[in-house]
């Protein structure tokens, strides 16, 4: 199963390591890894995305909290959420009906035209994982020439976190 894991950790040299340490150390690949600055620039937030059972993805991020410099690790999709990638793709159309089939998908899935010349385009896009896996396949008739990926970022819904704050208000 896919999981993300929210990770705030202090933002100083050799944390990520620590942190991608971890996970290399118990065998887990990291689908993507993402980092930036938290609104307190002491602080990065590292979103993580890895494959794994329940139980041993509990475990890491058991693990990842009792690492100093760590404040806070989080199970992002044990609660609704929003998870966003960012992807650069660059692809080779001719002039006429290739040029107007890239707009249409540029048009249908609300992407950008960020650069272009008289053979080539780069194009923006961002939504789920599935939704640029799913763009770029569509763009595969003509020449993909190059993708790049920002990796996943992820929030927990405001509904959800609402709808706690009600709960632990009542008494519940």
């Amino acid at each position: 199963m896919r999981h993300t894991i929210s990770i705030i950790v202090a933002n100083q040299p050799g944390e990520l390591s620590r942190i991608v340490g971890l996970f290399s150390a118990r065998g887990f690949n990291i689908e993507t890894i993402t980092v930036g600055k938290t609104l307190e620039p002491e602080w990065s937030k590292a979103t993580v995305v890895t494959l794994g059972d329940d139980r041993t993805v509990e475990q890491i991020i058991k693990q990842c909290s009792r690492l100093a410099r760590v404040r806070e690790v989080k199970a992002v999709t044990s609660l609704p959420h929003i998870e966003r990638e960012m992807a650069l793709i660059d692809v080779s159309v001719r002039s006429g009906d290739e040029r107007q089939e890239v707009m249409s998908l540029v048009e249908i899935f609300r992407a950008k035209v960020v650069d272009i010349s008289h053979d080539r385009m780069i194009l923006e896009l961002s939504g789920t994982m599935d939704k640029v896996d799913t763009f770029i396949e569509m763009l595969r008739p003509m020449t993909v020439n190059e993708v790049t990926r920002s990796g996943c970022v992820a929030i927990n819904r405001l509904s959800r976190l609402m709808s706690d704050e009600v709960a632990v208000a009542a008494g519940a």
